[in-house]
C-alpha cells in the first residue's frame, strides 16, 4: 500500500512538471501571449494532462511571475510592459555582478571545467534553431556565476534570465541585429572569466546586457 501512494505521487509530481515545464515554455517563447486568460478545461486540452496538473502547474507559474492570479477570475498571463523590461535589466546587471563576483572568489577547478564545456556546446549550437541554442546559452551565463554560494541569490537570478527570455521573444527580430557579434562578446567574457580578470569580466557581462537592452527597447511594441 505505501510503495503504490509513492508511485502515484511520483507519478504526479512527474505529470504537473511537465505541465510546468510545457506551459512555461509556451509563455517565454511568447506562444501564449501577455494577457492571455489561462482557463484550465483549455489548458488539459492543450497540454493533454489533467486538471490537478495544470492547477499545480499554474501555482509554479505564479511564483515564477509568469502568470497572475485574479481573484474570482482565475488564471492569466502575466502581462508586459517596457517599465518592467528595463526594470529586470536592471536588477539583472545588479544581481549577476554580485553573484559573478562571488563565484570568482569561490571558484575551483570544477568551476573552471564547466565553464568551458558550457561555453564550446554554446559554441557549437549558435546557428541552431532558439529552443536548442537557448537552453546553451542559459547554461554558460549560469556557470559563469556557478560558484557563487547563496542559493536564493542564484534563484533570483534564474528567474529574470527567464524574464528577460521572454522580452526578448515579444520583441520579435530585427535585420539590424545580425549585425551584432554575440559569439565574440561572450567569447570575450568567456577569456576574462578564465584569467579571473572579475572587473573585465564584470564590465563584458554587464555590457553585454545593456547591449541586449538597448536593441530590445527599440523593438518593443507592447504598451
Amino acid at each position: 500500500m505505501t510503495i503504490k501512494k509513492e508511485v502515484s505521487l511520483a507519478s504526479t509530481q512527474s505529470t504537473t512538471q511537465r505541465a510546468y515545464l510545457a506551459m512555461r515554455d509556451a509563455i517565454l517563447s511568447g506562444e501564449l501571449a501577455p494577457g492571455e486568460k489561462l482557463k484550465v478545461e483549455t489548458l488539459k486540452t492543450t497540454f493533454s494532462t489533467g486538471a490537478s496538473p495544470v492547477r499545480e502547474a499554474l501555482s509554479l507559474l505564479t511564483s515564477d511571475q509568469l502568470v497572475e492570479r485574479r481573484d474570482q477570475r482565475g488564471f492569466r498571463v502575466a502581462q508586459a510592459s517596457k517599465e518592467q523590461f528595463e526594470e529586470i535589466l536592471n536588477l539583472r546587471c545588479k544581481l549577476e555582478d554580485l553573484a559573478l563576483r562571488t563565484s570568482f572568489e569561490k571558484s575551483t577547478k570544477a568551476w573552471e571545467d564547466n565553464l568551458v564545456l558550457a561555453h564550446h556546446h554554446m559554441c557549437r549550437v549558435h546557428h541552431e534553431p532558439p529552443h536548442i541554442f537557448e537552453q546553451h546559452h542559459k547554461d554558460f551565463h549560469m556557470a559563469l556565476i556557478g560558484a557563487c554560494d547563496s542559493p536564493i541569490l542564484l534563484r533570483f537570478c534564474d528567474q529574470l534570465y527567464s524574464l528577460n527570455v521572454r522580452y526578448r521573444n515579444l520583441a520579435g527580430k530585427s535585420p539590424d541585429y545580425a549585425k551584432r557579434d554575440v559569439v565574440e562578446e561572450h567569447k570575450n567574457i568567456f577569456e576574462a572569466a578564465i584569467e579571473r580578470d572579475v572587473d573585465s569580466a564584470s564590465s563584458l557581462l554587464t555590457a553585454h546586457y545593456r547591449t541586449t537592452g538597448d536593441y530590445l527597447v527599440n523593438l518593443l511594441t507592447i504598451p
